[in-house]
């Protein structure tokens, strides 16, 4: 297997201890610098309100299975959780797009620590992308399991 890293992030984040929760949480504007080898990839970018951002957690704790929610004091494993701390800190949150300048992309909801490695851009979509059903640890199921 191999990753290409396509971009840096550029965020006020520069501890672990400066994130958010969750990138949705926060308005803060960080910008995803794209490499020139990528820049091609970013056309039709600037038509969307909306994108996927997969990064490096690149000061993830790869050791730890379990982790408690910050929410609760009962350990779960890492697939049932956000923890960053994960065998493979794949990071993953959905930005809103501010601007569109060159290889820049200026977004809000990014949870990012600075300088963390760019994996992947993804268009957003309410179609495919949002289960309003779905059952969560925090939150449970509210209708029956479909």
């Amino acid at each position: 297997m191999e990753l290409k890293q396509i971009g840096l992030v550029h965020s006020p984040y520069k501890t672990k201890g400066s994130a958010p929760r969750q990138g949705k949480l926060s308005e803060e504007t960080a910008t995803m610098e794209i490499f020139m080898d990528y820049a091609d990839a970013m056309k039709g970018i600037e038509r969307l309100s909306h994108v996927i951002v997969l990064y490096w957690g690149d000061q993830a704790n790869r050791e730890i299975l379990q982790s408690a929610p910050p929410w609760q004091q009962e350990e779960l494993g890492v697939f049932s959780t956000r923890s960053p701390n994960r065998p493979n800190p794949i990071a993953f949150c959905v930005c809103k797009i501010i601007n569109v300048e060159g290889r820049l992309i200026q977004v809000t909801g990014l949870d990012a620590l600075d300088g963390s490695p760019i994996l992947d851009i993804k268009g957003y979509s309410t179609e495919v992308d949002s289960y309003p059903e779905a059952c969560s640890i925090r939150t449970g199921c509210h209708d029956a399991k479909k």
